[in-house]
């Protein structure tokens, strides 16, 4: 892999902006079945992925194979956790400390952050340096939105765009930094 490793946010939403529903409710992606699997290559530039609680719970509830295979996942919580694989374990500190044993944990591979209470720390802290955003062609109308929260405006410039099939639509950003 060339370069520095990089701290990456992945994720889809709607196109009004919700990366689930008001109760957690990931039905409406769905819509994306068909589509271009983008997550695939995603996953392998990755060596670690650093996962909020909530993501952990929700994603570990669904009755599927774990999505994440033998990536190692650090799940950033305080409450007892059950792993679903030998693969996922506890964690807990500051969001730097959290990106930096998550950047030890990946090496020489990218970080992957999931989760939008995390996402939002990392970008408020100066530690994400890639957005990637995949448009699910479906208004919610409410729901958990990813980006209320954040403390303060942060830069993007574009990267890339591209149609994934099925009226998706993935968008690449850098995150500027001043």
């Amino acid at each position: 892999m060339k370069g520095k490793p990089r701290i990456r946010a992945f994720f889809a939403m709607s196109l009004d902006g919700f990366i689930a529903g008001p109760n957690d409710e990931l039905d409406w992606l769905n819509v994306a079945e068909g589509a271009e699997d983008t997550f695939t290559p995603f996953i392998q530039q990755i060596g670690a992925l650093l996962m909020g609680r909530r993501s952990y719970d929700v994603a570990s509830s669904f009755d599927v194979p774990w999505p994440y295979g033998e990536v190692p996942v650090l799940v950033t919580t305080h409450r007892e956790l059950k792993p679903k694989t030998p693969s996922i374990s506890a964690c807990a500190g500051s969001i730097a400390e959290l990106v930096e044993k998550a950047k030890a944990v990946a090496a020489p591979k990218d970080v992957y952050i999931d989760g939008g209470q995390l996402i939002r720390q990392a970008l408020d802290a100066g530690l994400v340096d890639e957005i990637t955003a995949t448009v699910i062609p479906t208004i919610l109308g409410k729901g958990i939105p990813l980006f209320q929260g954040a403390a303060e405006k942060h830069g993007l410039e574009f990267i890339s765009q591209r149609p994934l099939g099925k009226g998706l639509v993935e968008l690449v950003y850098r995150v500027k930094r001043e």
